[in-house]
């Protein structure tokens, strides 16, 4: 179909069983789809609702909150600055365009004769503007619940492991140190028969003002019996990260002989 403007409705069936998702408004499909270089050849220039953008413009927004709700519950421990550089990494032009050539939505774009010359159905933009505009149709069509699996299965789930490891190398937020508190707590939701959280314990600070030195000791219950580690630094944060790192460590060794 690398040669049409329009595509078929036996097409159309094919990317709704991609995309998990029977349009009972067909239009909005076909709307997402469509390029604004068609609607400019068809005389439609004028007519903000003859293409895609404003769909793009929704679906802009409804991914960035789909995106957000759902890192909160995979990363709760994560602050608000770790958790805003993973949407980024979820929402960049560069993920969104990759969603879009892996469903294969260039094959459905509706372009105009020019676009198609130039090779739009393989530019990255145009399919990660499709993918916003799919969202966004899925949203009006669907409810957010048809949005919210459509996101949480073609954007986050593909990612979630590189998520996963970007919090505890410390990529999500600069730092080569690694939020190892993040990490163990989401290993901890991920085990069912830990019985209590992490609860860190400042047990003692020594030295000057400007040279102070605190000592946390980490406590987790698990089936197999407490863990209790500790951490040193020139911070409480710093000890706690020190503590939950021997404690994440210590669990993923127990989990390695385990299996």
């Amino acid at each position: 179909m690398t040669k049409k403007t329009k595509p078929e409705a036996n097409g159309l069936a094919s990317l709704e069983q991609a995309i998990g998702h029977t349009f009972a408004q067909r239009d909005l499909l076909e709307l997402a789809l469509t390029h604004r270089s068609l609607a400019f050849e068809a005389g439609n220039n004028g007519d903000p609702s003859a293409d895609n953008e404003q769909l793009e413009f929704l679906g802009d927004a409804v991914v960035g909150l789909m995106v957000a709700d759902a890192l909160l519950q995979h990363f709760p421990a994560c602050a608000e600055g770790t958790l805003t550089r993973l949407r980024a990494m979820l929402v960049s032009r560069k993920h969104l365009g990759e969603v879009g050539l892996r469903l294969g939505l260039g094959e459905y774009l509706r372009l105009g004769r020019g676009e198609e010359q130039s090779g739009g159905r393989k530019k990255p933009v145009l399919l990660a503007n499709a993918t916003e505009a799919l969202i966004a149709a899925l949203y009006r069509d669907g409810g957010v619940d048809a949005a919210r699996e459509f996101v949480e299965r073609e954007i986050m789930a593909p990612r979630m492991e590189e998520l996963h490891a970007a919090v505890v190398a410390g990529e999500a937020f600069g730092s080569a140190a690694g939020d190892f508190k993040t990490a163990l707590q989401e290993l901890l939701q991920s085990k069912p028969d830990t019985t209590a959280r992490a609860q860190y314990v400042v047990l003692e600070d020594r030295g000057h003002a400007h040279a102070e030195r605190f000592y946390v000791e980490l406590r987790v219950e698990v089936q197999d019996g407490p863990i209790t580690t500790h951490g040193e630094g020139a911070t409480k944060k710093a000890a706690q990260q020190r503590a939950a790192e021997a404690a994440y460590t210590l669990l993923k060794q127990q989990a390695g002989r385990a299996e």
